[in-house]
């Protein structure tokens, strides 16, 4: 269910024994052949598949712009930053105290450590509140086959695959000194970190059911099942 679908007497209703997942993402170059809305496409998409196994859980429009510093260098990237975000995500969750919980689904790493800060930050005021992250073991850092795939699933009209090329393909840990310096242009002039050669739908679709239950088991530790 939709919270921006709802009145707030229809919300007034169940908040109190309701979550509200807040998908969490960015506007930023995902390489030639992908939309800048990626990594929200992902998050919203994550959040409602967790609310279709869980009736107790709202999904709040989702949070399309982050920390995104590193890829300035792209045209169309907008970033708000890690203080802005941080500070950003902790006056939402202030204001949904009417919910039983808060859900922070965030599928873009830049956002990791603001989201991080905000959730402790939150925590240690008494609120309830979860950040969780998509994993994807031996995927790619961005724009790379992982990425290409999900989208393929949940997109594929956006997904321009004759453009798709590979970019700087060494692993993120090694990349990230780099990153951090000088951005993602000066390490890989497409914006790519990886190869999106291979990607699928079928396999972005068994990403996205592996990533969802992941997300479902996560709430499902936390906060009991209705």
């Amino acid at each position: 269910m939709r919270l921006d679908r709802l009145t707030w007497l229809e919300v007034a209703e169940r908040a109190h024994r309701s979550l509200l997942a807040v998908p969490i993402g960015s506007t930023e170059q995902h390489g030639p052949h992908l939309p800048l809305s990626t990594d929200a496409d992902i998050a919203l998409a994550l959040a409602d598949r967790l609310a279709a196994q869980r009736p107790d859980v709202l999904v709040a429009p989702a949070l399309a712009y982050g920390a995104s510093g590193e890829h300035a260098g792209f045209p169309g990237t907008l970033s708000v930053g890690c203080a802005a975000l941080e500070a950003v995500v902790v006056e939402l969750v202030r204001s949904a105290d009417a919910f039983a919980g808060v859900v922070l689904v965030d599928a873009h790493g830049g956002n990791a450590e603001p989201v991080a800060a905000a959730t402790a930050r939150l925590t240690a005021e008494g609120r309830s509140v979860l950040g969780w992250s998509p994993r994807v073991p031996g995927g790619d850092a961005h724009a790379g086959r992982t990425e290409t795939s999900l989208m393929l699933a949940l997109q594929p009209d956006l997904v321009r695959l004759k453009a798709a090329e590979p970019g700087d393909q060494r692993p993120l840990a090694d990349l990230l000194p780099e990153l951090r310096a000088a951005g993602v242009a000066a390490t890989s002039p497409n914006g790519v970190l990886g190869d999106p050669a291979g990607a699928g739908e079928a396999e972005g679709a068994a990403l996205l059911a592996a990533l969802a239950a992941g997300l479902l088991a996560a709430v499902g530790t936390r906060w009991a099942a209705p």
